[in-house]
């Protein structure tokens, strides 16, 4: 079921499988901000959860027993239930059940809130232990934007744009599976967005020290920000196809497996490892400049 709210300048609709964003309208032009989840990639903005990106062998062990694992967890795959909504706020919620713990053994309580302020969406998100044992996870948020923003314009009138010069580490992962890292750039501020940027998939880094991360429309300075602070990882990525037709800008918490992982869903790195009864929460914004 799809859920809209909305303030002077946002119309937002989330779905609630998955709790995802649908649709962003910004209500001035009429412009869709979001991608459309068309041919190229069937999703607009799901959360990871509870790993990002992939398990080695698509399994790991845990409580002695063997599950199997599908890219990017299986949250944005529930269907999630409205527990509070305002005009321009909306907080959804999912609960473990035998479903999930036939195929992840631990309890949790997931929730997401979109809160619209002037231009900006802010998604956070908390996370809740309700059982005795320890609760290990991974964490992370995949938003796409539409690019380029209108017909009138091509993927090198765009760029991404740190708020202040990176000299970036890149996590390489060949087949998907973190390995080496190398430096992508030094000193400098901004990534040239071409066709050919994403032709080896994601580009996953980590250690930076900006605030934001922005697509900038290089012409007119429309963009959009997204917030990246406290965020050990950021990746972006697009569909391999003639031409870019979307970005996302995905701030994580974790990492998919290592090449040399052991299985052991204990001996996993994760967001965080929370006892009987605590909590974890995060939060991006994304300020749509138009």
């Amino acid at each position: 079921m799809q859920y809209t709210i909305e303030n002077e300048i946002l119309k937002l609709t989330i779905e609630s499988l998955g709790a995802e964003m649908v649709s962003l309208i910004h209500k001035p032009t009429n412009a869709e901000l979001l991608w459309n989840a068309g041919k190229a990639w069937t999703r607009h903005a799901p959360v990871l959860f509870p790993y990002t990106g992939r398990i080695l062998n698509g399994k790991f062990t845990a409580k002695g027993k063997e599950y199997q694992a599908g890219q990017h967890g299986f949250v944005r795959d529930l269907e999630h239930k409205v527990i509070a909504q305002t005009a321009d706020s909306i907080t959804f919620e999912a609960v473990s059940d035998e479903n999930t713990l036939s195929r992840f053994p631990y309890e949790f309580i997931f929730q997401s809130t979109y809160t619209l302020d002037s231009e900006t969406v802010c998604h956070s998100v908390k996370v809740k232990n309700p059982a005795q044992e320890e609760l290990r996870f991974g964490f992370g948020y995949h938003p796409g934007f539409m690019c380029p923003f209108d017909a009138e314009h091509d993927t090198e009138d765009y760029e991404l744009r740190f708020d202040i010069p990176q000299t970036v580490e890149v996590q390489e992962t060949p087949g998907g599976f973190c390995k080496d890292t190398h430096v992508f750039m030094e000193n400098s501020a901004v990534i040239p967005v071409t066709d050919q940027l994403f032709k080896d998939d994601s580009i996953c880094m980590k250690g930076l020290t900006a605030k934001t991360l922005s697509l900038v429309e290089k012409e007119t300075e429309r963009k959009v920000d997204v917030s990246i602070e406290g965020f050990p990882y950021v990746l972006i990525w697009s569909a391999v196809t003639e031409k870019v037709q979307f970005i996302c800008i995905e701030p994580w918490h974790s990492l998919p497996d290592r090449v040399d992982a052991t299985g052991r869903w204990e001996d996993k790195p994760c967001a965080a490892v929370l006892q009987a009864g605590e909590s974890w929460t995060t939060h991006i914004n994304m300020t749509f400049i138009r």
